[in-house]
């Protein structure tokens, strides 16, 4: 397997070695890379945990690039990936899956529908955990023993024991401190290696301009850059919450920008989204010294 991050080579090894999927059945679920690390170190120590079989916790600003990080990591080492979207409404049927009537021979049955954490288990694939601190704390330990050594669930709706299949991993990703999170116990999140994630700035930042965008003007490209790197220190300097800074929403203001002019496209994309008048106005002034 070939990729272009300049990989060290023990390091392209594990992602050679460390086991797959069982089957082919899912692999329209392997995901596309795309994550430009600002360090290395955060690839290379992800790397180096799934291939042990440990589970990781992306921790990080919203925006930062966290669930392209899990894609990326899906897309070096070839291993499908189911997915779970966190909220207060999770609950088990979301995380197991659901009975449901069927028909076999004409004869009506009750057939049980795999969730995202059983089908993850039994095919060996990866289970990305988005937003984890969002569900209701009594939900999450049903899948304690799932993220422990053990890697076995018993399953609520048929009594199954499922013991996960080797390639099996779990990642997860974490908000902290927004509104309808919950802090982690501890017990689960000893469960997790956690890698902090960063805002992307400078370089990094244009070469994902680049490749995930429309816009090739080089110039604006560069404003686009100096606009984020003002929004993270007012961040920093706790001027503007997080959400102004988001790298995901600067991403669809240089879309926007390829067919509306750019003050507009960072109104449309990043100021409308803000919820306090004091926030859209400074990311404006911001905006204005710079388009």
């Amino acid at each position: 397997m070939k990729n272009n991050y300049n990989l060290p080579e023990h390091i392209q090894a594990l992602l050679e070695t460390t086991p797959k999927a069982i089957d082919h059945a899912y692999d329209n679920l392997i995901r596309n890379s795309g994550y430009v690390p600002p360090q290395l170190d955060l690839l290379t120590d992800a790397i180096s945990a799934l291939s042990m079989g440990k589970n990781i916790l992306l921790k990080g600003p919203t925006g930062a690039g966290k669930t392209k990080f899990a894609e990326t990591l899906s897309n070096l080492f070839q291993q499908p990936m189911f997915s779970i979207n966190c909220s207060v409404d999770l609950d088990a049927e979301s995380l197991m899956g659901f009975k449901t009537l069927a028909y076999q021979n004409e004869k009506q049955i009750i057939e049980f529908v795999a969730g995202p954490v059983t089908s993850a288990m039994q095919h060996g694939t990866f289970l990305y955990i988005d937003e984890i601190n969002m569900a209701k704390p009594e939900t999450l330990p049903l899948i304690n023993g799932v993220l422990d050594y053990r890697r076995t669930v018993t399953n609520p709706f048929t009594n199954e024991i499922i013991n996960a299949e080797n390639g099996f991993n779990v990642i997860a990703a974490i908000n902290e401190g927004y509104v309808g999170t919950v802090p982690l116990n501890e017990a689960l999140k000893n469960r997790f290696i956690m890698i902090d994630i960063p805002y992307l700035q400078g370089e990094q930042l244009k070469q994902l301009i680049q490749t995930n965008t429309r816009l090739a003007d080089e110039a604006t490209i560069n404003l686009f850059v100096k606009l984020s790197a003002d929004l993270i220190n007012a961040v920093s300097q706790g001027k503007i919450a997080e959400d102004a800074a988001s790298i995901r929403a600067l991403l669809d203001a240089c879309d926007l920008s390829t067919v509306i002019p750019p003050k507009r496209a960072i109104v449309r994309a990043m100021m409308d989204k803000l919820e306090e008048d004091r926030e859209r106005e400074f990311v404006n002034n911001i905006a204005d010294t710079l388009f």
